[in-house]
């Protein structure tokens, strides 16, 4: 059952396209027009509607943006319509609005249901929306890799387990690998720097620095080299607040304090203002007296002994070597030892380390080596099955003794995993070399399809595999771009009912240039092409009846009034109306 809808779309001025707006089939909806016409805008805006790159020279000439607005039908309780409305959407009868713009500048703007959101909220959206197929699709199938990614993908959770697995374990083994080659090839340079450390550590260990000691002993040594100054000073100082013994006419800041103290005693009673003064100087008397006894015994707290300065200058010399070697001071010195200690201690444990990362390594081969078997079994049996649906769906497809096969190899690889009493190469994605081959006819042996089939064939082929994904992993919406590529005559027929029968359970929008395959859609678009001779500009129109034989008879013959070529269009109509 169809669980979305892309009812409608706008195209403004992207590309050839001045303004189109068109509706589409729930079932089957096939685009066709001429060459340069702009069938290919068609896609490139659906492309934009599902978050692909936003590129500036999509915009028409001289016009300020181009927009792309479209239309789904969705239930309300599908995960997309759940994850739109958690982004703040809003439904308009059941329908999500989605619109993209682009400017000419190059911004890119989307918004879903009426409210602005990153434009990687589209492309997850459209996870569950539309699947798209097209002519880069298959040249990238005729690769190994890709034809191994869609093997597992068909597999579904019976590789991906096993790969998960083997990812982690995969990523470790390069981790411990790396770190194991870092070891052994720097052993003489680590063995160096363990060296250095080692010498340094010892030599700070031996002077055995204290935090603070290089500003305590510089202080000191100050101090012990001007002694004599300090204490000259200190006694000039008490002098000259307390006095001279010696002199008894001497004047002392002490006793002229105190007369002003006296003077203002005297009065005081008479001015509270003289009377505060006085305090005052009373609290000055005893500063004064303070700093004065202090004064009186600071020089036998002086210590002029010329063998403790030299003590002192030696042991800041020594602590100098240090810090111009480890640290701008201790603290930096101390800060380094503590480093250097952990460093040292890690790189004198290098043996130990590489032992285990060795046992360590070995242990992830062995795992390896179970996971690459349980893969290979895996995609071996999903091959088969692949191959088998693949091969029933060319049948349909006008190639009825034609058979698809997987062929699994494993390469030699002396330094790779023991795998079932082989040494085989591996990567990320395990040990198997995954390749699609095709016999196209009964007898032909088979060959890799890049060598071995026709345009024609490698077009149906193709179309076989996206037809069997789309069983195997479904989604409401199959864009198909000119997937029917080098195809004519009856296979194109064959094409054109498959591609209709899919319609059934699904919506499919195809861009042929086949008459054949038009035929068997519910709605043709036409792209049409106009042109004044300065300014060319596409649009996109529904066909129906007469319009519809017309551009079915210019596909077949490049005539649309050739009488034959009509012939030929209403009885391929009637033919996909029987099948019906």
């Amino acid at each position: 059952m169809v669980v979305a809808v892309l009812e409608e779309m706008r195209i403004q001025a992207l590309g050839v396209i001045d303004d189109a707006a068109f509706e589409l089939s729930p079932g089957f909806t096939a685009v066709t027009g001429e060459t340069g016409a702009g069938k290919t805008m068609v896609v490139t805006s659906l492309g934009l509607l599902l978050g692909g790159r936003a590129d500036a020279g999509l915009v028409r000439m001289g016009a300020k943006a181009a927009v792309v607005e479209g239309r789904v039908t969705v239930p309300a309780d599908a995960p997309v319509t759940r994850r739109a409305v958690e982004a703040g959407a809003e439904l308009d009868e059941d329908a999500l609005i989605i619109t993209r713009t682009l400017s000419a500048e190059g911004r890119s703007r989307a918004h879903v249901g009426g409210r602005s959101v990153p434009v990687g909220l589209l492309t997850e959206l459209s996870d569950d929306l539309v699947a798209v197929h097209g002519q880069t699709d298959q040249q990238g199938l005729l690769r190994p890799a890709r034809q191994r990614q869609a093997l597992d993908r068909y597999a579904g959770e019976a590789v991906a387990g096993p790969l998960a697995q083997w990812t982690r374990a995969y990523r470790r083994l390069r981790a411990v690998t790396g770190e194991l080659d870092e070891l052994t090839t720097r052993a003489r340079e680590r063995a160096q720097e363990a060296d250095l450390l080692r010498f340094g550590l010892e030599e700070v260990a031996a002077a055995e620095p204290r935090p603070g000691e290089d500003a305590e002993l510089a202080a000191e040594a100050a101090r012990l080299g001007h002694a004599e100054a300090l204490a000259s000073a200190a006694a000039t100082a008490h002098g000259a607040l307390a006095g001279d013994p010696a002199d008894p006419e001497s004047v002392d800041a002490g006793a002229l304090v105190s007369g002003a103290h006296r003077a203002l005693d005297a009065v005081h009673a008479h001015d509270p203002a003289l009377a505060h003064l006085a305090d005052r100087l009373g609290e000055v008397q005893i500063v004064l007296a303070d700093i004065a006894g202090e004064l009186a015994g600071y020089p036998d707290t002086l210590d002029a002994d010329p063998l403790r300065l030299a003590a002192v200058e030696e042991r800041r010399a020594a602590l100098t070597q240090l810090t111009r070697k480890y640290g701008a001071d201790i603290a930096a010195v101390l800060a380094w030892a503590e480093e250097g200690t952990a460093r040292l201690a890690e790189l004198e444990g290098d043996d130990d380390r590489i032992g285990e990362l060795a046992a360590e390594r070995d242990a992830l081969r062995a795992e390896l080596a179970g996971l690459a078997a349980s893969l290979t079994d895996a995609r071996t049996a999903a091959a088969q099955r692949l191959a088998d649906a693949v091969t029933a769906e060319l049948a349909e497809l006008a190639m009825p003794h034609a058979r698809v096969s997987f062929a699994l190899r494993q390469s030699e690889d002396p330094d790779g995993l023991d795998v079932g009493g082989r040494t085989v190469a591996f990567g990320p994605h395990g040990t198997d070399e995954v390749e699609l081959l095709l016999a196209p006819h009964p007898g032909a042996p088979p060959r890799p399809i890049a060598k071995g089939a026709s345009g024609g064939e490698l077009s149906r082929v193709m179309l076989a595999v996206e037809v069997v994904f789309a069983g195997a992993d479904p989604v409401p919406t199959y864009l198909f771009d000119e997937v029917d590529a080098g195809v004519g005559g009856k296979a194109a027929v064959e094409v054109g009912r498959r591609l209709a029968r899919l319609a059934r359970s699904a919506q499919v929008v195809v861009v042929t240039h086949l008459p054949q395959v038009a035929a068997f859609a519910d709605r043709h678009l036409a792209v049409r092409k106009t042109s004044d001779g300065t300014v060319t500009r596409s649009g996109v129109q529904a066909l129906d009846g007469e319009e519809r034989v017309r551009e079915l008879s210019r596909m077949l013959a490049g005539q649309e009034d050739s009488e034959l070529a009509r012939a030929h269009a209403e009885e391929l109509l009637a033919a996909a109306r029987a099948d019906r």
